[in-house]
């Protein structure tokens, strides 16, 4: 051993000086990976919380509480079918995993989205873009983000497919498209975040209608078309 220590000093110490960095490297390496895993993981009842805050209206959850201090039970989003389904218990966790693993898609505004890497623009319909503002009580609100966060809940966790109608002069794929059974089109006509484009088609007049006359979305205040609101906007890019 003396004599390995006498002989082979330089090799030895070179090999215990890669033998280090090669364990410090190691080591920032686990630091890393470990960090990485702590702020890209989510525990089940920020995920919970994740999936409420999606939701633009006041009643997500059975247990969620309105505004004359009482749960909201039935009148949930969670208790009616054919809308937004969030996450509100530990259990829909493990429900939804597969259906969350699958999704593909991004919602661009309330009447654009991304499948699969191919954008299509919802057929018939047209709603505020994301930088316009509408009017509540005397105040401005931005309800082209409200839109889009409609749109969000209601492709959350399903299978959304899309069947084309056109290609507009932006080459996206004028289509109809469904979240599981759901109409997303009429949905979101329906549902007062978008409105009809009758120039295009007036397939979704009569839910148009609907959502006017009972104050649903955008008609519960007042707001400009959007197709207006981009003649006034030429200068900003959609």
């Amino acid at each position: 051993m003396a004599f390995f220590f006498h002989f082979g000093h330089q090799r030895f110490y070179k090999f215990q000086s890669i033998e280090y960095r090669a364990f410090l490297f190691l080591l920032f390496s686990i630091i890393l990976i470990l960090n990485s895993n702590k702020i890209h993981s989510k525990s089940p009842e920020q995920i919970i919380k994740d999936s409420i805050s999606q939701y633009p209206g006041k009643c997500p959850c059975p247990y969620s509480v309105m505004n004359n201090g009482k749960k909201c039970g039935k009148k949930s989003a969670y208790s009616k079918r054919g809308g937004f389904q969030p996450l509100c218990y530990l259990s829909d966790i493990e429900k939804n995993k597969k259906k969350i693993e699958k999704k593909r898609v991004r919602v661009v505004d309330g009447d654009t989205i991304i499948v699969d890497k191919v954008k299509y623009r919802l057929h018939g319909i047209d709603a505020p873009e994301i930088d316009q503002k509408c009017n509540l009580n005397k105040k401005k609100y931005e309800c082209g983000l409200k839109s889009k966060d409609q749109l969000k809940s209601l492709t959350y966790g399903k299978k959304i497919k899309c069947k084309q109608k056109d290609i507009d002069k932006y080459n996206r794929i004028v289509a109809v498209c469904f979240a599981d059974n759901l109409n997303l089109n009429k949905k979101m006509v329906k549902s007062g975040w978008a409105i009809a484009y009758r120039y295009y088609s007036k397939d979704y007049v009569k839910d148009e209608i609907f959502a006017a006359n009972n104050k649903l979305g955008i008609w519960e205040g007042s707001f400009i078309k959007p197709y207006i609101w981009r003649k006034k906007n030429k200068n900003l890019k959609f």
